[in-house]
Order: C-alpha cells, then sequence, then structure tokens
C-alpha cells in the first residue's frame, strides 16, 4: 500500500526472475520504476493515467499500456477500470477486454485486492493468465455487490464460474456432486434425496419431485442405472436409457442435480451424499424406506410423500404394449 513496509523491489523481482517465479504487483504512488521487469502488475485507472496520462479511448490506453509495459519490461500490464471491466495487455499479443460482471455495486472497497490475489492464486494453481484474468474479473464481480471490506470464498467463486459455465445444476459424477454439496451446506441450504427409476417421466413423477424439492434448498435424484432397472422391473426395461431419463429429469425446475447409480438400492449413495432430508413417494411407513436407518443415525429427517393417484409407469408401458 506504499507505506513503507516493503523495500528493495527491484531486488526480489531480480530474484525471483531468476528463479522463474512470477511476480505480481498492485502499484502504488507515481514511481513505477521500482516495478520493472514485473511478471504482472494491476494499476486501476486512476493509478495507470496518473503515470501515462489521460486516455480519451480504449484505443489510446491499449496504446500507452503497450508503450509502459515495454519501458518497465513487463510480463503483461492488467488495468482495472471499474464499470467498464478491465483490460489486460501482453507483448505479442491482442488487447483483452473484460466487461464487468457485478450485478449491483454496494462498495467497491477490496476490488482491487481481490483481482490481485485470486489473480496470483489462479497463476500459482497453474492456470493461463488470460484464464486467471477471467477469474479474478468474476471474483471481482462479487466482491463488490457485499457492502464494506469483504472477500470472496472459494464456494461462492466456484458457484460463479459454474453458472458461467452451465454446469452449476443438472447431471453430475458423484466427485462433482460431493462438491456442490459442500459448497450447498457452506451456504447454510437443506439438502433433500429421493431416487427412483423415472422410466417414462409422467405427471405424478414432476408433481412428486416438486414436492420433494419443498423439503429443502436443494433436491439431488438418484437415478436407478440401465442394469439395476432391468434387474427390479424385469426384461424389457428400461425403456429408456439412463442418459435420457437423466436428462429428461435436469430439465425440471425443481431438480437440482442428478446423479445414477448401479446398485439396486442407493444405500451407498446415501452414505457418501449424507443428505438432511431424503424423501420417498409411497404408501408406506418410514421404517420401509431403503437407507432410512442410515439417514437417522446421523441426524437426518426421513419423509414419506404419497404417490399422485392413476400416475404409475408400469401403468403406462402395459397401456402402451396392450395397443
Amino acid at each position: 500500500y506504499g507505506k513503507g513496509a516493503l523495500k528493495n523491489h527491484q531486488a526480489l523481482i531480480q530474484a525471483a526472475r531468476h528463479r522463474g517465479i512470477p511476480v505480481l504487483a498492485d502499484p502504488k504512488g507515481k514511481d513505477f520504476e521500482i516495478y520493472r521487469g514485473a511478471s504482472v502488475i494491476t494499476p486501476n485507472l486512476g493509478e495507470f493515467e496518473a503515470i501515462v496520462g489521460h486516455c480519451a479511448d480504449e484505443a489510446e490506453l491499449v496504446a500507452k499500456g503497450a508503450e509502459l509495459m515495454h519501458s518497465l519490461e513487463l510480463g503483461a500490464l492488467l488495468v482495472t477500470r471499474g464499470e467498464h471491466g478491465m483490460t489486460l495487455l501482453r507483448p505479442e499479443h491482442s488487447p483483452l477486454h473484460l466487461p464487468a460482471r457485478a450485478r449491483e455495486v454496494f462498495d467497491v472497497t477490496g476490488a482491487g485486492d481481490t483481482v490481485i490475489s485470486t489473480l496470483a492464486a489462479a497463476i500459482a494453481a497453474g492456470e493461463q493468465l488470460p484464464q486467471a484474468v477471467a477469474l479474478a474479473n468474476l471474483a471481482a464481480g462479487i466482491v463488490v455487490g457485499k457492502l464494506g471490506t469483504a472477500c470472496i470464498s472459494a464456494p461462492e467463486l466456484r458457484r460463479a464460474v459454474q453458472r458461467e459455465e452451465g454446469s452449476e445444476r443438472g447431471v453430475m459424477t458423484l466427485e462433482q456432486l460431493l462438491v456442490a454439496i459442500e459448497d450447498a451446506r457452506v451456504e447454510g441450504e437443506k439438502i433433500v434425496f429421493t431416487n427412483g427409476c423415472f422410466d417414462i417421466l409422467h405427471a405424478g413423477h414432476v408433481t412428486y419431485l416438486e414436492q420433494a424439492r419443498a423439503q429443502g434448498d436443494r433436491l439431488i435424484v438418484a437415478v436407478n442405472d440401465d442394469g439395476s432397472v432391468s434387474r427390479l422391473k424385469g426384461p424389457g426395461r428400461p425403456i429408456n436409457s439412463v442418459d435420457r431419463r437423466m436428462a429428461v429429469l435436469a430439465g425440471l425446475g425443481a431438480v437440482d442435480w442428478v446423479v445414477c447409480f448401479a446398485e439396486d438400492t442407493p444405500e451407498n449413495l446415501l452414505a457418501e451424499v449424507r443428505p438432511d432430508v431424503l424423501v420417498k413417494g409411497g404408501d408406506y411407513g418410514v421404517d420401509q424406506v431403503v437407507g432410512a436407518d442410515l439417514v437417522t443415525a446421523y441426524g437426518g429427517e426421513v419423509k414419506v410423500l404419497g404417490l399422485v393417484e392413476n400416475s404409475s409407469t408400469t401403468a403406462i408401458v402395459e397401456k402402451i404394449r396392450k395397443r
């Protein structure tokens, strides 16, 4: 912060360069010469223009940025520009302009710190610079949406990335599901679990899943794979492959995550997921629900929801076959 705590900038930068260690600097003051040779510097627009002069437009910013980068022998220059996003300049590369990602801005305090810390963490993890900058831009957009000096958590950033990729919900592997559950629990969300074959999705299924979702904040639907459906339902089943069944379920608004399992019962999956609520449809008692003893043993709830009348996949299949 330019308060004198860090000295001998050049000695540090040169020692790091000699060892192949990236050096990132969020520059302060009007003497950028002390950052000569840094891998990346991340001034905001005001700090940048204090050195190079006012930039009338984006083209002038790029031209003056390229000149500064060359004169200071920088590996890259990232200019953060508030509501206009940020611009990454690198030798021998086209400028990369990223729009601001904030939905609402409440407080910009700490935005610059968020940018350089996320950037450094991403580069240290092996991410390429453009991707690391995009991640930092996303992180800053979240932080400025909070009041006061704020930080961002790993689950928050992961969710933001998933939203960008369209992978926050839908069909998941067990590994992806466990990460999603961990993030949801950090946010205090209640996890609901149900399972079934869902061979031919009908109105009864949709109503049941909406009721199941209402028992908490996130709904996991575990689907029997083709082998287990065949064992449970007999020859000729399933009608639809597990991929098709999961794709249809993932399209329902009530469903957050869809995962498949190969066993006849979901007990092994329940032991991994440990939902807050296990839901099953039917007219039997809680003690008859597969996995109920496991869930109640760690303090979870088990709920049985009534089935919608005249809604049965088996009946639908038989009706089709008779025709």
